[in-house]
């Protein structure tokens, strides 16, 4: 079902200090005006859906670079996959740029939050990484692009913005729990004998 952004916009207003997407620290939504007053319009909006673009044209890349520093087939190709899942947002995004307008499903199962991620510390990123190097820095990656739409979700009011949002989140989410199997798969390989 279409949802016509322009109008659902309006009254979304962001309140928060705009930070860069870093690996190191949580990433937070974009100010418009820190006392909260006066609300978004549909420049603000573009602001946002291009925000949004940046950040996973940012994701693509460091999958792809990342993939340089692997020599595991199997790590290259989920990188590889990853990259392109990030691709994917971003031509997602620019097609409601474009349009102002976005078919929005949200998916109703919940992805799974092994906390991995938030309980191990990332590796630094370095040559010859092993997989389960390359899935935990991936999912630490995927937490914060999470957080980065769901903190962007929690500042506007119920509607398709919102949804919108909450979709990236979800979609982000759902590479996290991938990358958390495949760690746990990884570092925990079971045995032949259970």
């Amino acid at each position: 079902m279409g949802k016509d952004l322009r109008g659902a916009i309006s009254s979304c207003t962001l309140r928060a200090e705009i930070i860069p997407f870093t690996m190191k620290k949580e990433a937070r939504p974009a100010a418009v005006n820190r006392k909260g007053a006066g609300a978004m319009g549909s420049d603000t909006l573009q602001s946002v859906i291009d925000l949004a673009i940046q950040k996973e044209e940012e994701a693509y890349n460091f999958y792809m670079n990342l993939r340089n520093n692997v020599e595991d087939k199997s790590a290259k190709d989920t990188l590889k996959y990853l990259a392109d899942e990030e691709a994917d947002h971003k031509s997602f995004l620019v097609k409601c740029k474009e349009q102002m307008s976005c078919d929005i499903v949200l998916r109703p199962d919940m992805p799974v939050d092994y906390k991995v991620a938030e309980n191990l510390k990332q590796p630094d990123i370095q040559k010859n990484m092993n997989s389960e190097e390359v899935f935990l820095v991936a999912a630490a990656r995927e937490l914060y692009a999470h957080n980065f739409y769901k903190g962007l979700a929690e500042l506007c009011p119920k509607g398709p913005v919102k949804e919108l949002l909450l979709r990236m989140a979800n979609e982000e989410m759902r590479h996290k729990e991938k990358m958390e199997y495949l760690y746990s798969n990884t570092a925990f390989a079971q045995t032949a004998g259970g």
